[in-house]
């Protein structure tokens, strides 16, 4: 937006889609705007005074710092503005959240007219969004003998920025509202074929509820019926917020029934309240308590119980489920935040305390976990220069340490990275912790919502305690269409400009990689013991410990370089018996979801809780196979405990692939990649030398629970099914419906088959070649009866590929092969029944750029089956995404249908499907 003009032609443009003018922040234009409102005889000055006061995003934006600079002349008295009086003005720059604003109340304050000293000292006592160069401005005064600087240091070391905030209200009025029965996904809440509007949150708004208007007006009506009550937002007998960590569903929810931020930042609004039957899924209640918003495990279905205690089966074998309270749209309800109780009138509903604790309510008095954080930082850093002891105004962390208890995996990591905690103290499961983050990872649909949270943070540049940042662009890897060049160039540029490594080169000089991210930070990631940050939820790498997060928690990770969050309790996967040779990797995956939820009578014992998977021999590149897909099993994240000599072969491969990029010219000034590299080579020396063996878990560590999966069992391809005509809704859907492929008969039609995303390696596309040529061999030819989609990973593999050979199989039997010099500008909407060979990255995973057509039933290597998301319905037939291993989707495309299991076992003869046994090795220190 460069002139008052084109933004005026813009604000008419969005009337016809009933939105409002977009919030200003570029520079160009609030110069021409302020230029008006100079003008007294403009005839554009009334507007643009509303555009310079409400429509104005925070932060370090261009647009903020020219803001930042017209208030400040109006203080001073160099710029007279009838409307807009010094104390307004004042009160302008106390929204604005840091950077330019902050730069100009301190020269207030440190100023020499006393008047105005105290204040624009008033504002910044109310402010958290300092930095380290701010604090040595006030250092510097201080020592000086400035008595503001005094006063400043004085506040913030007592964070009255804090203590003088209301306290959160006794009382919170809710009215219920149902979005849906079963787990609801985040594509609900903010689709992903919506993505390229989440950083316009009005128009991404109207997305909500996948642009169910009914349910819009349903819950407009609502907030209308009850203007004094909050809505909250409901999963009935289910989980909220599965699938992502996705802070654009969060925002939406805030957006529709929470309260606003500020009357001056148009469409940013907090505190929304959320529930689920089995509560919300664990990285979208870290992205509540980023808005300081409220989010409750309701439990209001249980399991019937039989005189003798034991579980209610129906005929098909699954727990029957009995209501204990309801929650039909329109119940109003009132959360207690005294006593942590949820009431129906004077009636005591359930227990909330675990979404009230001491840390949560802060997050919700301080409206965000950023403003604590923030909070806490500054007033460490002032006690340090006045050289004073912390008070202690926020709640103690909580610590949580058993004497003569070992530790898991994940409570080794997080007492090693841990920061602020009592010197010396052990921490278990239960503790809450700061840790220091090693890697963090954005991805190209959610950061430029890191970046705007970035500059509404005021940072600009990443922590020097984060190794390595990385900016992904596999998102929109499929089409290079207008939308993509209008956002993608811009957030290369602003991510490489604060520090990161960047997919695509905002100078041109290195190839684009669109390599999905996750395999990207698993090859970053160099060290078993490393804390890993990413902007998805399959941020779970099979080295050192990873979580996917919002762009917030992005954002808050990359500057800061550090995380908060309680240490997770965790669940031991351990495997016995022998893989049979037909038998792919993925199958032990979905085996040990079923094989789970068998052994504890339907309670998936893994969600919210860390899997700390036994792998042992299976390389980072396999094993990523498993931990990527306990995102689907609900877990916080998962840990691979593997062999010495399994580890040492993953970071030389890790190694490998750093180097590629470095090669490319990927690495900055900083030389990031190369650092890497060093650190992989270190660890390799101490692996070797035995100096500090692979991150094993003690002996006598506390499990929530021990899974031991079966090999023996597994005789057959397993499927995860979305089960998508089940009578109860509330079992569609979900990942847990895992079955065999004699369960299809072999005739099951299969419409187009998807062989991608972050759940294949090398080897499936190794799987593909090797099988497409068995084929020709026992057939005579090849011949798709369904369309195939092939999107590999990365580019690493398909040079790797076309090194061996197996590439040139590929193209042979393909009807297209991607092309960089003229990448797809429009997203196909039809299908050829032959092998599409596509660009690297997320392809119809991600479902916001290409999908299946309407109604199809897809058989994929991918991870998500929910509604809407791979394929829509249609009025006649319900999209189906069935999820199995790469030899079942191809089969099936071959044959138009599912196969039988000697077809199956005829099509995979004579192929290594995987190497994996159980370690023979005792995985503990």
């Amino acid at each position: 937006m460069n002139t008052y003009k084109d933004y005026i032609k813009q604000i008419e443009e969005r009337k016809g889609q009933g939105l409002n003018p977009q919030p200003i922040d570029g520079a160009e234009l609030l110069s021409e705007i302020i230029a008006q409102i100079k003008d007294v005889n403009n005839e554009n000055r009334a507007d643009s005074l509303n555009f310079f006061i409400y429509n104005v995003l925070p932060g370090t934006t261009s647009a903020a710092a020219v803001k930042a600079k017209f208030l400040k002349e109006i203080i001073l008295g160099e710029s007279v503005v009838e409307e807009i009086t010094p104390a307004f003005a004042l009160e302008q720059l106390s929204h604005m959240k840091g950077g330019p604003s902050i730069e100009v109340l301190l020269d207030l304050a440190l100023g020499e007219d006393a008047a105005i000293a105290a204040d624009a000292a008033k504002v910044l006592k109310t402010q958290v969004f300092l930095y380290e160069a701010d604090m040595a401005l006030l250092e510097n005064a201080f020592k000086a003998g400035n008595p503001i600087a005094k006063e400043l240091l004085e506040s913030y070391s007592k964070a009255e920025f804090f203590t003088k905030l209301p306290d959160v209200e006794e009382k919170i009025e809710i009215v219920t509202y149902i979005a849906g029965v079963g787990d609801i996904s985040t594509d609900l809440l903010s689709p992903g074929a919506d993505a390229h509007s989440r950083s316009d949150r009005e128009l991404h708004g109207q997305c909500m509820f996948e642009h169910n208007k009914d349910m819009q007006n349903e819950l407009l009506a609502l907030k209308e019926q009850h203007p004094d009550k909050r809505v909250m937002l409901i999963a009935e007998k289910g989980t909220m917020g599965v699938g992502s960590s996705r802070m654009s569903g969060v925002n939406n929810v805030a957006l529709w029934t929470g309260v606003p931020f500020s009357p001056y930042v148009p469409f940013i609004n907090f505190a929304p309240v959320i529930a689920g039957t089995n509560g919300i899924a664990p990285i979208f209640l870290t992205t509540v308590g980023v808005t300081g918003g409220i989010g409750i495990d309701l439990k209001n279905w249980v399991q019937k119980k039989d005189a003798d205690g034991n579980t209610v089966v129906d005929a098909d074998g699954e727990p029957v489920l009995e209501e204990v309270y309801s929650v039909e749209t329109g119940t109003v309800l009132t959360i207690n935040t005294k006593t942590k109780k949820l009431y129906n009138g004077d009636k005591e509903l359930k227990d909330i305390s675990a979404a009230l604790t001491p840390p949560k309510m802060e997050f919700i008095k301080a409206g965000g976990s950023y403003a604590v954080v923030f909070g806490k930082k500054l007033q460490t850093l002032a006690c340090k220069i006045l050289e004073i002891e912390i008070p202690q105004v926020y709640a103690p962390s909580k610590e949580v340490s058993v004497e003569g208890q070992g530790l898991t995996a994940v409570e080794k990591i997080f007492n090693k990275n841990a920061v602020g905690n009592t010197p010396g103290k052990t921490l278990h499961a239960g503790s809450n912790v700061r840790v220091e983050v090693n890697i963090v990872g954005s991805q190209d649909t959610t950061g430029l919502m890191t970046s705007q949270e970035l500059e509404m943070m005021a940072a600009t540049i990443i922590s020097p305690i984060v190794d390595a940042g990385y900016q992904s662009g596999c998102h929109t890897a499929s089409v290079w269409d207008d939308r993509s060049k209008a956002n993608i160039p811009r957030l290369m540029s602003f991510m490489n400009d604060f520090g990161l490594i960047t997919a695509r080169d905002p100078k041109g000089q290195y190839h684009a990689m669109t390599d999905v991210i996750h395999k990207v930070l698993n090859d970053i990631t160099v060290d078993d013991w490393d804390i890993i940050i990413g902007g998805d939820s399959h941020t779970r790498m099979s080295k050192g410990v990873a979580f996917g997060a919002d762009s917030g928690t992005v954002a808050l990770a990359l500057a800061t370089g550090e995380a908060t969050m309680p240490i997770p309790e965790s669940v031991k996967v351990t495997f016995k018996g022998e893989m049979r040779s037909f038998m792919d990797f993925r199958d032990v995956v979905h085996a040990t979801q079923q094989q789970m939820l068998k052994q504890f009578g339907g309670e998936n014992v893994f969600q919210g809780r860390i899997i700390e998977v036994h792998i042992g021999t299976l390389t980072a590149d396999q094993a990523f196979t498993f931990t990527d897909w306990t995102a689907e099993m609900k877990a916080k994240a998962s840990i691979c405990i593997s062999e010495e000599e399994t580890l040492i072969e993953s970071l030389e491969i890790s190694k490998g692939r750093i180097q590629i990029m470095i090669d490319k010219g990927m690495d900055n000034d900083n030389k990031v990649l190369q650092g890497l590299v060093d650190k992989a080579n270190a660890r390799i020396q101490e692996l070797k030398t035995g100096i500090k063996p692979a991150l094993k878990p003690d002996a006598d560590a506390n499990y929530y629970a021990d899974v031991v999966i079966d090999l023996d069992e597994i005789a057959e391809p397993m499927i995860a099914d979305p089960d998508v005509n089940n009578d109860d809704v509330s079992k569609r859907y979900t990942h847990d419906t895992i079955r065999p492929l004699s369960f299809y008969g072999g005739t099951k039609q299969v419409d187009l088959g998807f062989v991608g995303s972050c759940m294949v390696h090398k080897g499936d596309m190794k799987i593909l070649a090797q099988m497409l040529k068995n084929i020709e061999a026992q057939h005579g030819k090849v011949e798709f009866k369904a369309p195939l989609v092939v999107a590999p990973p990365t580019y690493n593999i398909v040079d790797e590929l076309k090194a061996e050979g197996d590439w040139d199989v590929l193209v042979k039997y393909s009807g297209f092969e991607f092309d960089d010099s003229a990448p797809k500008g429009l997203a196909r909407t039809k299908y050829e029944n032959m092998l599409y060979l596509e660009r690297p990255g997320c392809n119809l995973c991600m479902g916001n750029q290409e999908k299946a057509e309407p109604g199809d039933t897809v058989m994929a290597t991918s991870t998500r089956l929910f509604q809407g998301r791979v394929v829509k319905d249609t009025g006649e037939k319900k999209g189906e995404s069935l999820l199995s291993s790469t030899p079942v989707v191809v089969l099936s495309t071959i044959l138009g249908r599912t196969p039988t299991m000697a077809e199956y076992e005829a099509a995979v003869d004579g192929i290594v499907l995987t190497k994996f046994k159980p370690s023979q090795k005792q995985l503990v220190s």
